[in-house]
């Protein structure tokens, strides 16, 4: 079997059980989730998702092995886009990530290095914060309203950041005392995992704080010796998600393999520093 081929196992009337083989010869058991209506492509598709049942025995390198298959973490639940077989063959959600060492930064991402040089930046070990949580509160309300993340409970939140399993940090971003953005992000063996970030809508207009998040991981990934900033899933066709092409050279999870996404770029380049 290749790396990440998943079997199916057995059926029933409204999960399927499957087995999939990692690189170590691992065997773990998923279930196949209920279809739901996309959020991302808003023409009536209907999507799935595969979701890892045993998650016992989890641990960052177990983790570090399935998100190099093309899974993906919410809070505590591994899962994977499978939308296939609800009659669209949708297969346009794909695991995307960032080789850092040959990363290029845009003239724009360097003016937007520039431009956030002010801000003071703090990393502490996960935790409930309050201040973290009315960001929280304020990015949702200004970015994402009428959505499934709407209107957030502090458990909710805390559910959705926080893994007992993964070691993960807070990365605060201040200017003088005011808190602007938080990064979520995931330490792994050979990479970083950009989680999720919040930040003051209206700040980020003139500081573009989504981007220079970004930057800062790819930055930070570097000085750790990390080979990878995995950016989550993207769909070309989302302007939702539409960001992320912009960090090149971009590798997307296709087939069982992580291929190129820009035709001609060149992973052998030295990159240019920020």
């Amino acid at each position: 079997m290749a790396r990440g081929d998943v079997v199916w196992h057995k059926d029933s009337d409204c999960v399927r059980y499957i087995d999939m083989v990692l690189p170590r010869f691992r065997t773990l058991s998923l279930v196949h989730g209920l279809p739901h209506p996309c959020s991302y492509i808003e023409d009536g598709r209907i999507a799935g998702a595969l979701f890892l049942c045993d998650i016992d025995h989890m641990d960052g390198a177990l983790y570090q092995d399935l998100m190099a298959s093309g899974f993906r973490r919410s809070g505590a639940q591994i899962y994977r886009p499978l939308c296939v077989g609800y009659g669209n063959g949708c297969q346009e959600c794909v695991a995307a990530r960032v080789p850092v060492v040959h990363f290029q930064p845009s003239r724009n991402m360097q003016q937007t290095w520039r431009r956030n040089r002010d801000l003071s930046i703090t990393s502490q070990t996960i935790h409930f914060n309050p201040s973290h949580f009315q960001l929280y509160q304020n990015y949702l309300a200004a970015r994402h309203t009428d959505g499934p993340m709407d209107n957030p409970e502090p458990e909710a939140y805390w559910q959705f950041i926080w893994s007992p399993w993964l070691e993960t940090v807070l990365v605060e971003f201040y200017q003088q005392q005011q808190l602007l953005m938080v990064a979520v992000v995931d330490i792994l063996p050979d990479s970083l995992s950009a989680v999720y970030t919040f930040f003051e809508p209206l700040e980020s207009r003139r500081r573009s704080l989504g981007t220079y998040a970004i930057l800062w991981q790819i930055a930070e990934a570097r000085r750790l010796g990390k080979n990878w900033l995995y950016l989550g899933y993207w769909i070309d066709t989302s302007p939702k998600m539409r960001y992320k092409s912009r960090f090149q050279p971009l590798e997307v999870y296709r087939y069982g393999a992580w291929l190129p996404w820009s035709v001609g770029a060149n992973a052998a380049a030295p990159p240019r520093q920020l």
